[in-house]
């Protein structure tokens, strides 16, 4: 492994998707992978053509070989990949299922997730080489609150990489990406915004969300970043989606971000069909991960996260399907024309 761009530290776990039925009728799954920070290193690779790395640890048996399988379908390196040994059932380590329900209409996406006791919750910042990973030229280290609340260690893996980024010259982000069932019985959201400002003031230079409970909009959002960065003056971006959700197919959908003092709004994308959102908010922030890397402007590149945000919605799976091509054009009109 050598010249990576961009490498997602965080947990991948098998999705079995139900198609358009319910999880407790189904007879049949489609299979995928997916993670919050995993979706991130993928579209990266997949749709927009940067090398992408995923570090990450998995149970050694044929439902771990399957998630290597599809991560390598997807063209991210896995040579950071630590195998665990399996028990035969499953006492100390397995790997994360996830069963998603798309929803329809007025029935809401359902998510039903079995993460307990995962390869990646028991990982220690000692077993991974940090050295030999950003010592490779990594650019960009990205990964979030999912990982930070499988385990009461994953904070200490997470700020492990942190510091180990800085100090090759990485720029570090992080998708602070709430999930109350990680949460549950553990101190809930409180927990989480302790743990999260613990990591972000250990070096995060860019912000996807906002730590706060109050609603963020395009009114607001300037003055919460004010406030924020008084809190944690290395922050370089903020950046969030604004949507709103008529039905589970229909949402009002866009981003804004701030840089350096820079503010920028996307268009508003008002009634944009949804078929799958899980994955949407993955995908804005890799679009908007490649706008940075690429030197887009901050603008252009909020447009492009909104712009692979809104057709990662279009396909089933946590992760992308679209093209730059599809990408570059839908940022910069409303609806993307026919190609023939």
């Amino acid at each position: 492994m050598t010249g990576l761009d961009v490498v997602a530290l965080g947990e991948v776990m098998l999705r079995l998707d139900p198609g358009e039925g319910r999880v407790r009728t189904a007879r049949s799954f489609a299979v995928w992978e997916g993670g919050g920070e995993y979706n991130v290193a993928r579209a990266l690779r997949r749709c927009f053509g940067l090398r992408t790395g995923v570090v990450t640890a998995l149970a050694d048996n044929e439902v771990g070989r399957l998630i290597e399988d599809l991560i390598l379908a997807g063209g991210v390196d896995t040579s950071f990949v630590r195998w665990l040994p399996y028990d035969g059932i499953g006492r100390e380590v397995r790997n994360g299922l996830n069963f998603v329900e798309r929803g329809f209409g007025v029935r809401a996406p359902l998510g039903v997730s079995d993460r307990g006791h995962t390869a990646i919750a028991r990982l220690r910042p000692s077993d991974v080489d940090w050295e030999a990973l950003f010592g490779c030229g990594v650019r960009w280290l990205h990964t979030g609150g999912i990982l930070a609340g499988l385990s009461d260690t994953t904070p200490d893996l997470i700020e492990a990489a942190i510091d180990a980024a800085h100090r090759h010259g990485a720029t570090v982000s992080y998708d602070l990406n709430y999930r109350a069932s990680l949460w549950h019985g553990r101190g809930g959201r409180e927990r989480a915004q302790e743990v999260n400002r613990r990591l972000l003031s250990a070096g995060v230079d860019v912000l996807f969300g906002l730590p706060t409970e109050a609603p963020v909009s395009a009114a607001t959002f300037p003055g919460q970043v004010e406030d924020l960065v008084k809190e944690l003056p290395g922050l370089r971006v903020v950046a969030t989606t604004l949507r709103r959700v008529h039905s589970t197919n229909v949402h009002d959908w866009g981003a804004i971000a701030w840089r350096d003092g820079e503010f920028a709004e996307s268009r508003l994308r008002e009634g944009l069909a949804v078929l799958d959102r899980i994955g949407g908010g993955d995908g804005f922030a890799s679009g908007l991960i490649y706008g940075l890397l690429t030197g887009l402007d901050l603008s252009l590149a909020v447009e492009y996260g909104v712009a692979h945000g809104a057709l990662a919605m279009t396909t089933p799976g946590d992760t992308s399907m679209a093209t730059l091509a599809e990408v570059a054009a839908l940022a910069t009109t409303a609806v993307a024309d026919v190609s023939r």
